[in-house]
């Protein structure tokens, strides 16, 4: 799951063009948006859809679920672990 989990810090830094971040800035526990990385809606979207890109994940219009996966890196991982074709 490490391994998972610093791909999509990369991926998060590389979709997101997050100039000065490394991953190891970046806590697989922390929140990434608002406090942690603080990133928005927007910021949502990109990486919504750079993972399913990658991943081949699907991720649906549930605001309630998307809250909960997008919620650290280690819920994104998480996810895309469980979700992959």
């Amino acid at each position: 799951m490490k391994a998972l989990e610093d791909e999509i810090k990369e991926l998060i830094i590389e979709s997101l063009m997050l100039e000065d971040v490394t991953p190891a800035d970046i806590e697989s526990d922390a929140a990434l948006f608002v406090e942690g990385l603080g990133l928005d809606s927007i910021d949502a979207l990109e990486l919504a859809m750079a993972l399913e890109e990658r991943y081949g994940v699907e991720i649906g219009d549930d605001p309630e679920r998307n809250q909960q996966i997008f919620a650290s890196v280690r819920q994104l991982a998480a996810f895309v672990s469980e979700n992959r074709p």
